[in-house]
Order: C-alpha cells, then sequence, then structure tokens
C-alpha cells in the first residue's frame, strides 16, 4: 500500500524537476528530450493511479509524437535560443 504512494511521489517530483529543466534550457533539442522523460513520468503516474487507458493513450502522444513534431520544426528553425 506504501509502494505506489513512494513511486507517485517519486515520479511527481521527477516531473517538476525535468519541466523546470526543460523550460530553462536554451538548446530546443534538449529541452524537448525533456519534454518527453516528463511525459514518462506523467504516464507512470496515471499507471500508478490505476488509469491504463489513459496511460496507454498518452505515451505516444506525449512521449512519441510531440517531441517528434518538435524535431521537424527544430530542423528548420534555429536548434539554440538567443
Amino acid at each position: 500500500m506504501l509502494l505506489p504512494a513512494i513511486i507517485l511521489l517519486i515520479f511527481a517530483f521527477l516531473s517538476v524537476v525535468v519541466t523546470y529543466l526543460a523550460i530553462v534550457e536554451r538548446d530546443m533539442l534538449v529541452a524537448a528530450i525533456f519534454m518527453a522523460f516528463q511525459g514518462v513520468c506523467y504516464a507512470i503516474i496515471y499507471y500508478v493511479l490505476m488509469a491504463p487507458d489513459v496511460t496507454l493513450a498518452y505515451i505516444p502522444i506525449s512521449s512519441g509524437l510531440t517531441p517528434i513534431l518538435i524535431l521537424i520544426v527544430l530542423k528548420k528553425t534555429e536548434r539554440v535560443e538567443r
């Protein structure tokens, strides 16, 4: 009973840290990687909260589709923010 709460707290803290790192990062490629890791953290939180349907929908979108779209946009723009 205590293990899901510990896992939930660990990944909630990790998601806050990774979100902060993605915001302050000047290299957009690294920020996209942080954003994908944030999506994995949220998916694990949803799984611990017993929402596997949300998890199955969230993983491909937040960890796959969104970073890929950002990488496509980065190819057409500058990678490092001034």
